[in-house]
C-alpha cells in the first residue's frame, strides 16, 4: 500500500540544541554520519511512502537545498515554508494543506519512528474518524506521559493536565483530514495539540498503539540515543 502524503514538521528553533543549531535546522543535525533527515527520508521509503512535504520555518533553505525534489532518496519531496514568523506545529501544516489532499500523515522533525506505517493507516480508516494518534505505553519513562487511551480511542490529551490515567504519551506519528485544519485561519500561529484536543472532545480522534519507543533529536541526550540506535538499525543509504 502507498501511503497518504506525509508532513514532516520542521519548523521549530530547536533552541534545546544550541549552539549546535545556532547556525543550522535541526534536521540538519549530523546523526550517524549525515543529517537526521536523510534518516527520516529512507525511513519514509522503506514504508512505500510517496509524497513528502517538508514544512519548514527557521533556515529552512539548507534543508531544501539538501533534498532537493526528493529523488535520489526514492520520493517527491515538496516545500511549505512558513514565510516572515513561525506558524507552530498547526499552523504550518494548515499553511501546507494544499499540498497535502485530503487525509496525510503527520511526524515531527525530530523523529525516528521505526514501525510499519502502514497498519496505522489501516487503523484510522477502519476507526471512521477524523483523525488517528499513535501511543506508546510510556508510564513516564521516556518523557511525561500525557494520553488516557481506551479501546481504539484517545480519551485525554493535554500537555498541561496530569492525570494518573495517563499511562501513554503521543507517540508522534498522526493521521488527519484536511476538514479538521480548513476551520482554522490561514498564515496564523496556533500548535497542533489545539487541534488533538478538540477531536478528543468531540470523540473523534482514533488511537494505535505502538509497542516499540520512539528515538528524538530534540535534546542532547536524545541525540546521542537515536545516533547508537541509527548506527546498529538505520536503514542503508
Amino acid at each position: 500500500m502507498t501511503l497518504p502524503p506525509i508532513a514532516i514538521l520542521a519548523g521549530g528553533l530547536a533552541t534545546r540544541l544550541r549552539p549546535i543549531t545556532t547556525t543550522i535546522p535541526k534536521a540538519m543535525v549530523e546523526v550517524a554520519g549525515e543529517p537526521f533527515i536523510a534518516h527520516q527520508l529512507r525511513l519514509l521509503r522503506r514504508e512505500n511512502a510517496q509524497t513528502v512535504v517538508l514544512c519548514l520555518g527557521y533556515l529552512g533553505e539548507q534543508v531544501a537545498e539538501f533534498v532537493g525534489d526528493g529523488r535520489r532518496f526514492g520520493l517527491d519531496v515538496r516545500y511549505s515554508f512558513d514565510g516572515d514568523r513561525l506558524l507552530g506545529t498547526g499552523g504550518a501544516l494548515r499553511k501546507a494543506l494544499p499540498m497535502l489532499g485530503s487525509a496525510f500523515l503527520i511526524l515531527y522533525g525530530d523523529s525516528y519512528l521505526d514501525l510499519a506505517y502502514a497498519p496505522v493507516v489501516d487503523a484510522w480508516r477502519a476507526s471512521g474518524l477524523d483523525g488517528l494518534m499513535t501511543v506508546y505505553g510510556n508510564e513516564g519513562r521516556w518523557d511525561t506521559s500525557n494520553v488516557v487511551f481506551s479501546e481504539g480511542r484517545i480519551l485525554c490529551y493535554s500537555k498541561i493536565l496530569r492525570d494518573p490515567e495517563m499511562r501513554y504519551i503521543d507517540y508522534g506519528l498522526g493521521v488527519l483530514t484536511a476538514e479538521t485544519l480548513l476551520a482554522q485561519p490561514n498564515d496564523q500561529p496556533f500548535d497542533l495539540a489545539q487541534i488533538y484536543t478538540g477531536l478528543v472532545e468531540a470523540g473523534r480522534l482514533a488511537g494505535y498503539e505502538v509497542g516499540h519507543r520512539f528515538y528524538e533529536i530534540g535534546s542532547p541526550e536524545g541525540l546521542a540515543e537515536t545516533d547508537a540506535y541509527l548506527r546498529q538499525h538505520g536503514v542503508p543509504a
